[in-house]
């Protein structure tokens, strides 16, 4: 499955969200930690991972005050830091094992902690921001102790067709990306590629979107399957709210709840897309809206925070939109609070509102500032969207489920490859059960060629910044394999050629054909 365990004590994994700024007055050390894994570790245990990773970006920032360490190799661990905001750091230490399974890429380690601050950012804003609010640390803690928790328990299917899928957290085992891994992108979004006629259907459907509030024009996100097809946001808005999208909203994250129920207001006749056979949420009302709020990590129940990654909490309606009661309901009127999340870009907080017609999913963002009394004024324009959209999106769909492929719509035979667009953040690769037959030596091969061109990267960063830098690296297995990859412009190929006893030159020109195919030579030498 392409992860390696490590275990949750004190030896295994340590992960910890911290604040330089704070905790300076003896006695007062423990204010500095916002989030502390495993939590039940004693204090002076947990002020002394702390300490020692103040003493190491302190040390570090005397030869690079711009930019602290990001990785210290010790001889028992690794420990990976990543400074999420000015002075809020978060550091993962990972033991080192000899098991062959445990290993891992430093800079796949590192996408981890980015993703679990983006995502914390759409949904809740800054950690500084939080800290700016209320003087004590109890506010922040209540926010970061149950999203951390939930995203590391979060089904983890980076791609729609993963026959088996799995939590961070199992057991007493935290899962951690592995080499098995090497052929995946975290942070990217995975593209549909579409015909012509199917684009400008899109492309319609993207306007009438946008046109869905009046006068204040909405963003929206596409997607089918689990792949994207269209979006109106920026690049960082995009990944963010298509990550959250796969985990939790798509049909394939839906269908892992079984689960359907219709609006529980009265009067809603809303015209309705068909969605086929619905399945009736069971249990009392008080039981459907139980459970969606979270406590503090010391059961001080002051703080009500809505825990958006929650597993088993968005099911759709009769009239095809997604509910859920994670942001709260109306007891006296049973009316679910509409989700909001917070754009990058922007720095707008929005409605999002969530439609689902087979295996297409629309996303639409409206500007709170947009919408003057709440809810009811959200209603409004689910109403528009299905008097307005609903002829298109059946045509959409049609047009996209003709033109799929299938699970291995994008496989290329003779090759195991992962592409990367750096500069769009999307990301294609073969699919998952081809990867799978893969021999270890391969994947082992291949992540020792990433991690020599993350090295390379990380250099020519701080070398030369702002420019790309070219470069092309080839290993050869102990099966004979070779594992290639190409860097140019911003892109990146990842490469597999399982062909025991080929030469080097046949090698490179098998990625010169694959170049020339099916990227337009965007790799080739010539």
């Amino acid at each position: 499955m392409g992860l390696a365990s490590v275990g949750t004590g004190s030896e295994g994994l340590q992960l910890c969200v911290f604040d330089l700024r704070r905790g300076q007055l003896e006695g007062q050390e423990h204010d500095k930690i916002l989030f502390f894994f495993p939590a039940d570790l004693p204090l002076p245990s947990q002020l002394s991972v702390i300490g020692l990773s103040e003493g190491l970006i302190t040390f570090t920032r005397i030869f690079s005050p711009e930019a602290a360490c990001e990785v210290i190799e010790a001889e028992r661990h690794s420990h990976v830091f990543y400074e999420a905001e000015p002075d809020i750091w978060m550091v993962m230490i990972v033991e080192k094992n000899k098991e062959l399974e445990a290993i891992w890429r430093i800079d796949a380690l590192r996408e981890v902690l980015k993703e679990i601050h983006s995502l914390f950012m759409m949904f809740h804003g800054s950690i500084r921001a939080l800290l700016d609010k209320e003087p004590g640390e109890g506010l922040t803690r209540a926010h970061l102790y149950p999203f951390i928790m939930d995203y590391l328990r979060a089904c983890q299917k980076r791609s729609p067709w993963d026959k088996c899928c799995w939590d961070f957290v199992v057991g007493k085992k935290l899962q951690l990306p592995s080499f098995r891994d090497c052929l995946k992108e975290r942070r990217t979004a995975q593209m549909l590629t579409v015909g012509r006629e199917a684009a400008i259907e899109v492309q319609t459907l993207v306007r009438i979107l946008e046109s869905c509030a009046g006068n204040t024009p909405c963003s929206s996100l596409i997607l089918f399957q689990d792949l994207l097809v269209s979006t109106t946001l920026s690049p960082e808005d995009t990944i963010n709210l298509f990550t959250y999208a796969v985990l939790r909203l798509t049909p394939h994250a839906l269908s892992s709840g079984a689960s359907s129920w219709s609006y529980l207001r009265k009067g809603n006749s809303s015209s309705h897309i068909a969605t086929g056979p619905t399945l009736a949420h069971t249990g009392s009302v008080s039981e459907q809206f139980l459970g969606s709020r979270d406590t503090s990590p010391a059961g001080d129940n002051r703080y009500h925070v809505a825990r958006p990654l929650q597993h088993n909490k968005w099911f759709k309606g009769k009239d095809g939109f997604l509910v859920t009661d994670i942001w709260g309901v109306d007891v006296g009127s049973l009316n679910v609070t509409t989700p909001t999340v917070f754009l990058q870009q922007t720095e707008e907080r929005m409605y999002l509102c969530a439609y689902q017609y087979k295996s297409l999913t629309l996303i639409l963002l409206i500007p709170l500032s947009s919408i003057l009394d709440g809810d009811q004024g959200v209603s409004i324009v689910k109403q528009q969207l299905l008097q307005n959209a609903s002829l298109k999106i059946l045509k959409v769909e049609e047009k996209l489920s003709k033109g799929w492929g299938g699970e291995n719509a994008y496989h290329v035979s003779g090759y195991r490859y992962l592409l990367v667009d750096g500069n769009r953040d999307i990301s294609r690769a073969s699919p998952p059960g081809k990867v799978a037959t893969l021999t270890k030596d391969s994947l082992l091969a291949l992540n020792k060629v990433r991690e020599e061109v993350d090295s390379e990267k990380g250099r020519a960063k701080w070398d030369n910044p702002g420019h790309d830098k070219d470069l092309e690296v080839c290993i050869r297995a102990k099966n004979n394999a070779w594992a290639v990859a190409r860097i140019t412009g911003g892109k990146e190929l990842y490469m597999v050629i399982e062909k025991a006893n080929e030469t080097l030159l046949y090698a490179s020109d098998a990625v010169e054909k694959f170049s020339n195919r099916y990227c337009n030579g965007a790799f080739s030498l010539d």
